[in-house]
């Protein structure tokens, strides 16, 4: 197969990773804008001819990154993997050799230029007609060169030789206070077990928690700093509910991995940057559903949803709404639901709950003094707290989903995090939010000893999107996969018998069979 365009531009880019990358010149950072990118420096736009009809497209739809990687390394794309580039190899005597087996002749800049704007390697045949091929200003290509002699130098941010910077945005104060220190101690506790085995790769792990503060402006801004000041690697588990859409558009936009547990209070965040250890919200009451449909018979209804009028809980609602309809669910209503008030929608089979734990229990004890008792369904982390001031009456008709259960646990498992819970001053509090922060260090540490030592974080993105069925001790074995972000896609469902305060297992975990 001939290389393709951006193919020889980044096979021209590479050089070895040195230990101290210098700075990138005024010329280096432009080009690194127009491969990352495909803006120019001028602010014109860069257009490209696609295919053999000479299609013209933006360059902003198609950057050299798209399919070479930040890091130049190359990644599949269309059941095309472009191979390793380095200059040092581009550039020899010797020549190259591809992957169709023939030998060409060294790049020099000229040849680079030519395969760039005419889609001819460095023997002068032509490259594929798929490959783009750029309409380039001699400045666009001379920024573009530049930064290809040093894009294999050119290492993210927050890693050196010798550290791993992370980041993460927990609540010191607040509503969440409780939830953000529970988190906070597991990272650290984390950190510290892997930097005493020798860290990664050498590396000693770095972390630092800023405060997102109490709403989407100064959450923004915490963001903000841990991106442009702090310049994090990466995030982990970040508990910072009122960043949604602009979460995802600025780690896409720094290219910055994040793993952790988003969706567990809301609605999910889709991004190629983002890996989630547990199902999200969403997730679990879809096997909340699933179970009441197969084992209950409710689908009759009446069936009311019932949320906090806020913009992730009502959107999950709504998704649940849509999923019940979809599954022949009838009579299903939503309403949000503020406990402190005393109106109480009546009448209901099946109650499927979204919200804090206080509103759980004072929900069940108006529908008791209504004389009604519906079945109730939640996800175990919004209720769990408040559990057992539910009336007895309810007993065996409270169903929760769980991302894991007791049975998930290896022994190495429990007894790492036992040690972990030990050193830090933790008890059983959050548990699932424990769990999936400490399953997201785990799958940090994994992913990065297969990127190696040369790591990146497109190389971190493609090691954790290559995993599958990897074990944490904790829960349920955790795939990714392209297009498939959250590592469990399902739940336990467990009933409670609330006088003997015992827990039993209904349904276990299976994936969801397809979600809309």
């Amino acid at each position: 197969m001939k290389t393709s365009l951006v193919l020889g531009l980044l096979l021209l880019g590479g050089i070895s990773l040195a230990a101290d990358a210098m700075p990138l010149s005024p010329s280096e950072s432009a080009g690194k804008r127009l491969y990352r990118e495909g803006v120019s420096a001028s602010g014109e736009p860069i257009m490209a001819r696609v295919g053999a009809a000479d299609m013209l497209l933006p360059a902003t739809s198609l950057p050299c990154a798209n399919c070479h990687g930040a890091d130049g390394q190359g990644r599949p794309e269309g059941g095309v993997r472009p191979p390793d580039i380095s200059w040092s190899r581009l550039s020899s005597s010797y020549g190259q050799q591809q992957v169709n087996g023939r030998d060409y002749p060294a790049y020099t800049e000229g040849t680079l230029a030519r395969a760039i704007r005419e889609g001819r390697d460095s023997a002068n045949n032509r490259l594929d007609p798929a490959m783009p091929r750029f309409v380039l200003s001699m400045n666009d290509q001379r920024n573009l060169t530049a930064y290809l002699k040093r894009v294999a130098d050119d290492r993210d941010p927050g890693l050196s030789a010798d550290s791993l910077h992370l980041g993460t945005l927990l609540p010191r104060q607040g509503p969440l206070s409780e939830e953000g220190a529970t988190v906070a101690a597991v990272l650290r506790g984390c950190v510290a077990r892997i930097n005493e085995a020798g860290g990664i790769h050498g590396r000693q792990l770095r972390l630092t928690i800023l405060d997102p503060g109490p709403d989407r402006a100064s959450a923004e801004q915490a963001l903000e700093r841990l991106i442009g000041q702090e310049q994090v690697f990466a995030l982990i588990a970040p508990l910072a509910p009122a960043l949604d859409t602009e979460l995802v558009e600025r780690l896409e936009s720094a290219g910055i991995p994040l793993i952790g547990p988003l969706s567990l209070q809301g609605s999910p965040q889709a991004s190629r940057q983002i890996f989630e250890p547990l199902p999200g919200l969403r997730e679990q009451l879809f096997a909340l559903a699933d179970y009441a449909t197969t084992s209950l018979r409710v689908l009759q209804g009446p069936t009311l949803i019932t949320y906090p009028d806020e913009p992730s809980q009502r959107l999950a609602a709504q998704t649940l709404g849509q999923y019940l309809q979809d599954h022949a669910w009838q009579q299903v209503r939503l309403q949000a639901y503020n406990s402190a008030q005393d109106e109480l929608p009546l009448g209901s089979r099946s109650v499927f709950y979204l919200g804090s734990g206080g509103g759980f229990s004072q929900l069940a004890a108006r529908l008791q003094t209504a004389g009604q008792v519906p079945y109730l369904f939640a996800a175990s982390n919004q209720v769990a707290g408040d559990l057992f001031q539910v009336p007895s009456s309810f007993s065996r008709r409270v169903f929760l989903a769980y991302p894991f259960v007791p049975s998930d646990w290896t022994l190495a498992g429990r007894l790492a995090l036992t040690q972990l819970r030990q050193h830090q001053g933790l008890g059983g509090e959050h548990a699932v939010l424990q769990v999936g922060a400490y399953s997201s260090m785990l799958l940090l540490s994994e992913g990065m000893k297969q990127a190696g030592r040369d790591a990146s974080r497109e190389k971190l993105i493609n090691a954790l999107e290559g995993l599958h069925d990897f074990d944490t001790g904790l829960t349920p074995l955790i795939s990714f996969g392209p297009g498939r972000r959250l590592g469990l896609n399902g739940a336990h469902i467990v009933t409670v018998d609330l006088p003997d305060q015992r827990f039993y297992l209904v349904a276990p975990y299976k994936p969801i069979a397809a979600t809309p």
